[in-house]
């Protein structure tokens, strides 16, 4: 089983603080690694570089070669990325060269071993009959990495991935509010809760953890483009570990760490809305639908939703009617069978929403639960949610009023 590690704390953010810590210096750079590994970690590691990175130097991947081991590591003051590969070290040293140049390379490279050297402000790929050379970047204006925090629980990577997917897709994009791009991530004990909201959608997702300190409490909010894609990753080996450090919100550093790969992220300031009082836990009616025709009702009909308009929900005795558009444009109708406890409602949905719903609950079958039809509907994968269930989720959509 997969498991992911991931740890918070304090990164140095001043201009002092950075010139502070050790500065990277350029050695010569002598080593032998197989193609396909050496691909990968460069894929991975460039995946985090900015598109217009501030200065030169952020563009840049930083090769470190000693004992048998290539670690490439890239940082933007925002993100840092690290793995360590096997490699044949001749020479030890540490070399800064492009990164996004050199990930294009590698992912063309001939499945030969490739080895890489350094001969003055140039590096040399060679593979097979492939040889490129490349300029270096000043490895001294680099800066130097945050420290990883020390670890403080596991969890299993697949079900850290699985959360981190179902959560992320109820995150808002727009950066103008940037509490809303978030994940909050809270710790009690042995239980992790994940939230998101962009304020038209919730979702919440609980799992299970195994803590170093029994007693830990501690939140933090994390860019959810970020955990999103750090959580893909970081369940590529056999076995990933996970753990938290840290206590309360506010600025600072959290990292994940699994197959022999580590990622840091700023935190976000600020906190999600008090969230647990929006969930309802009453209903005048719950309905029970198998998910994939469902699913695929709902891409049908909105096939005629003009943009932000939504799609209507009726739900009567044994079945459910989906309806989209208007009378003076394109129209869709179409049934689906459907359990009905309680009274017959009507609502509607955006489309996009009421989707990413679907897929994230991951289950044969859905069910919504509805107050009102003015008031949040819940959907969840099983009939009845329990909170303290190590796989629960919950996902709380907002409906669309309709004229008249």
């Amino acid at each position: 089983m997969a498991y992911v590690r991931l740890v918070t704390g304090k990164q140095p953010t001043t201009k002092a603080s950075r010139a502070s810590q050790q500065q990277q210096e350029a050695v010569p750079v002598k080593i032998r690694v197989e193609r396909d590994v050496l691909a990968e970690a460069v894929a991975w590691t460039a995946r985090s570089l900015p598109a217009r990175p501030p200065v030169p130097v952020l563009a840049g991947l930083l090769l470190k070669a000693e004992e048998g081991v290539l670690s490439l590591s890239g940082f933007d003051y925002e993100v840092s990325a690290r793995v360590s590969v096997d490699a044949d070290v001749e020479e030890d040293g540490t070399v800064l060269v492009s990164g996004r140049l050199l990930a294009d390379i590698c992912r063309s490279l001939p499945g030969r071993p490739v080895e890489i050297s350094t001969e003055g402000v140039r590096v040399t790929v060679v593979c097979g009959s492939s040889r490129f050379t490349l300029h270096t970047l000043p490895v001294e204006e680099y800066p130097a990495l945050p420290q990883m925090p020390t670890a403080t629980g596991t969890v299993p990577g697949e079900v850290f991935a699985a959360a981190a997917a179902q959560v992320a897709i109820a995150a808002g994009r727009d950066d103008t509010l940037p509490v809303l791009t978030g994940v909050r991530i809270e710790i009690e004990g042995d239980h992790v809760t994940l939230a998101s909201t962009d304020r038209y959608r919730f979702a919440v997702r609980e799992f299970l953890w195994k803590p170093e300190v029994p007693d830990i409490s501690a939140v933090a909010l994390v860019p959810a483009k970020t955990l999103l894609d750090t959580a893909k990753s970081l369940t590529s080996g056999d076995t990933v570990s996970i753990a938290l450090a840290g206590s309360g919100s506010g600025e600072g550093l959290i990292g994940f760490e699994g197959a022999g790969r580590r990622t840091t992220t700023r935190l976000l300031e600020g906190d999600l809305p008090k969230y647990r009082t929006l969930f309802p836990t009453e209903f005048n009616s719950i309905a029970v639908i198998e998910t994939p025709p469902f699913v695929e009702a709902v891409k049908r009909v909105a096939l005629v939703a003009e943009r932000n308009t939504p799609v209507r929900l009726s739900f009567e005795q044994g079945v459910l009617i989906l309806e989209a558009g208007s009378s003076d444009d394109a129209q869709a109708v179409e049934r689906v069978d459907a359990q009905l406890d309680g009274d017959d409602i009507s609502i509607a949905f955006n489309p996009t929403f009421l989707l990413d719903g679907l897929s994230a609950i991951d289950s044969p079958v859905a069910q919504l639960s509805f107050t009102t039809s003015t008031k949040p509907a819940l959907l969840s994968g099983r009939p009845a949610v329990d909170a303290e269930a190590d796989d629960a989720y919950k996902y709380l959509i907002m409906p669309v009023r309709l004229s008249g």
